[in-house]
């Protein structure tokens, strides 16, 4: 097999970007499409007029045989897209996150499972050039041992390139944003998290209605401590993102989601910035994480982002959510004896 027949699941504003991210790639070949909005389905269908078209994966993969699915859908309601997939043996990359509760998540890992089928999530952010630069740092700065993380944005949810599911969501900073940051601490550090205790809140003044506000002490295998801040409700229109990293013998700092990567031994009397390659964002790094789901289908590498590992960084939300209603500290390896409150998220 020298190439790969996909099908797009969800053809809203995310579709957009993979659009031309698989248009880059010439062994690559879009032959479904599938979509609830007789508008949006339209729309895309005219870029692919080969292309199969109609409301469920189910009656699409009949029509149009292919190797792989794109789930660019919301993460709630998707076990029909998922027991489709399995069914007519399509590998499959989903947006992140896999789904809206931690037990969804796992049914669907299972159920890929079961059948043999690869299964990817979505994490684009380990595939930045920042991302891949700091996790190399730690052989000369030495092992992590505590650092801090800094995520302040006010986010218009009602923006038209935004999707907007997450404005219904109780819990969309954790399950849309933080989800990126935990997926990121876990990466770049190697390192499982062993202790979380967590406070959420919404602000006021925010559009959404769950909470936008997160706070965190999160303590990863080998001592590691992390003080984590996030929103998306800043009370000015402006980004702020700083992860400073402290380590045996000096520490780095990123002080842009994208970039701004500097690093400094203890006696240096200033910090020392990394020059990155050039970057388109959003594109570049999901054209990355494209690249390896497709070397994994046509030439055996490795799995990029299996949704085995995508379920330990799942589990850090949940944790978060358990904490900050017991107010107790939780360890994510640990289950939740019932459901958490506010897990579950509706998508309608």
């Amino acid at each position: 097999m020298t190439g790969l027949r996909l099908i797009l699941v969800g053809l809203g504003a995310r579709s957009r970007t993979w659009r031309r991210v698989i248009a880059r790639d010439p062994r690559l070949e879009v032959v479904g499409l599938v979509e609830t909005s007789p508008a949006a389905l339209a729309d895309a269908a005219a870029a692919y007029p080969a292309a199969a078209t109609g409301a469920t994966l189910a009656e699409v993969a009949a029509l149009a045989p292919a190797e792989a699915v794109l789930l660019i859908t919301p993460p709630g309601g998707r076990e029909d897209q998922i027991a489709a997939a399995c069914a007519h043996r399509l590998a499959i990359l989903a947006e992140k996150p896999l789904a809206d509760s931690v037990g969804a998540a796992e049914a669907h890992v299972a159920a890929a499972a079961a059948v043999g089928v690869p299964l990817s999530v979505g994490l684009n952010f380990r595939y930045l050039p920042v991302t891949v630069a700091l996790k190399q740092m730690w052989a000369s700065l030495g092992p992590p041992e505590f650092g801090r993380f800094l995520y302040e944005r006010w986010r218009d949810g009602r923006q038209t390139h935004l999707n907007r599911y997450p404005l219904t969501m109780p819990q969309p900073m954790l399950w849309e944003q933080s989800i990126h940051h935990f997926d990121l601490m876990r990466h770049v550090y190697g390192a499982e998290p062993v202790r979380i205790t967590a406070r959420t809140w919404n602000p006021s003044w925010s559009m959404y209605a769950g909470d936008a506000n997160v706070a965190a002490l999160i303590t990863f295998e080998g001592g590691i401590e992390v003080t984590y801040q996030g929103t998306w409700a800043g009370a000015r229109n402006e980004l702020a993102f700083n992860w400073r990293t402290d380590c045996a013998r000096g520490v780095a700092v990123q002080a842009d989601m994208f970039g701004g990567l500097s690093w400094a031994l203890r006696d240096d009397p200033a910090p020392t910035p990394v020059t990155l390659p050039p970057h388109e964002l959003w594109v570049d790094d999901a054209a990355a994480l494209l690249e390896a789901f497709v070397a994994h289908l046509l030439h055996g590498a490795p799995l990029p982002c299996p949704g085995t590992d995508h379920l330990k960084s799942l589990r850090m939300v949940e944790a978060c959510i358990r904490s900050a209603a017991t107010g107790h500290a939780v360890d994510p390896g640990v289950p939740a004896a019932a459901p958490a409150a506010g897990i579950a998220v509706p998508t309608a």
